[in-house]
Order: C-alpha cells, then sequence, then structure tokens
C-alpha cells in the first residue's frame, strides 16, 4: 500500500500542477500554441466526457465512476490484488491518473486536457487532446495487460 502511494501521489501532483500552469497561462479553447512545428501543441480544452470525447457531456457519472474506481483500486490494493511488480507499477500509475481526472471533474465540471499531437495520419490529424493523468491511466493499462502474460499472475488473490 505504501508503493502505491508513492507513485499516484507524485502522479497526482504532477497533473494537477501542469493543468494549474495551462489555466493559468493558455486561453479556455482557444487556438493551439505551437512547440514543436505542426506537430506538438499545447491547449486548453475541457473534456466532459470520457476518452477521444466518448459520452460528451456525461460528467456526473464519470464523477460517480471514477469515485468508485478509487474505492475499488484502494480495496483491491489492501487485500493484496496486486502482487507483480507490473501491475503495483500500473495500479500506482492508474489511482493518479484517475485521482488527478475526478479532481477536475469537481473543480471545473470537466477535465483540462492540454498535450495536443498531430501524427498527420487519418484519424489522428489532430490525435485528440490529453493530460498527465491520461497518460498514467494509459501506461497502467499496458502495464495490466503485460502483466496477465506473465507466470504466475494468475494467483490473484481478490
Amino acid at each position: 500500500m505504501k508503493f502505491l502511494l508513492l507513485l499516484a501521489l507524485p502522479c497526482y501532483a504532477l497533473d494537477q500542477a501542469t493543468k494549474w500552469l495551462v489555466i493559468r497561462r493558455l486561453e479556455y479553447n482557444g487556438d493551439p500554441v505551437p512547440v514543436w512545428g505542426d506537430f506538438f501543441s499545447l491547449c486548453h480544452w475541457g473534456n466532459t466526457g470520457a476518452a477521444f470525447g466518448a459520452f460528451h457531456d456525461s460528467n456526473r457519472g464519470f464523477l460517480i465512476l471514477s469515485a468508485l474506481a478509487v474505492v475499488g483500486i484502494l480495496v483491491a490494493a489492501w487485500r493484496g490484488a496486486f502482487s507483480d511488480a507490473a501491475s503495483r507499477w500500473g495500479v500506482g500509475l492508474m489511482l493518479g491518473g484517475v485521482l488527478g481526472n475526478l479532481t477536475d471533474r469537481i473543480l471545473h465540471g470537466h477535465v483540462v486536457d492540454f498535450l495536443l499531437f498531430n501524427l498527420h495520419l487519418p484519424y489522428a490529424d489532430p490525435w485528440p487532446a490529453f493530460n498527465v493523468a491520461d497518460s498514467c491511466i494509459c501506461v497502467a493499462a499496458g502495464l495490466f495487460i503485460w502483466s496477465t502474460f506473465r507466470p504466475g499472475v494468475g494467483d490473484v488473490k481478490l
């Protein structure tokens, strides 16, 4: 449980610090500010739904879902469900990311997104804007998937 908090809290703090800077420095729904040519920009956009704008205007439902996810993660961690290194790292990143986006939904009524990449590919021109919390959640999902393919992971205690 200690490792969970030692990873989740810095992720949460980094997420909230970067969003605070974005809110203070960039106009909400303004034009993106190029950082690296037309490949990477910073913006200040809000998302009331989920990934890629799915379930737009569902902030209340995601508030409840996020709160339940935090409780579920903490209960599962307390019961020792995350026994291997990959899943321990994953759950720390997941908790930090979920808490970051939950805080946004409570404080702002939407998730603050600010990282904007244009991959110059169909359906990724540009890629939907995201934030540090979203990155933590995606890396965590990858770690969870990876850990399921490792031997000995199936003996998780729930």
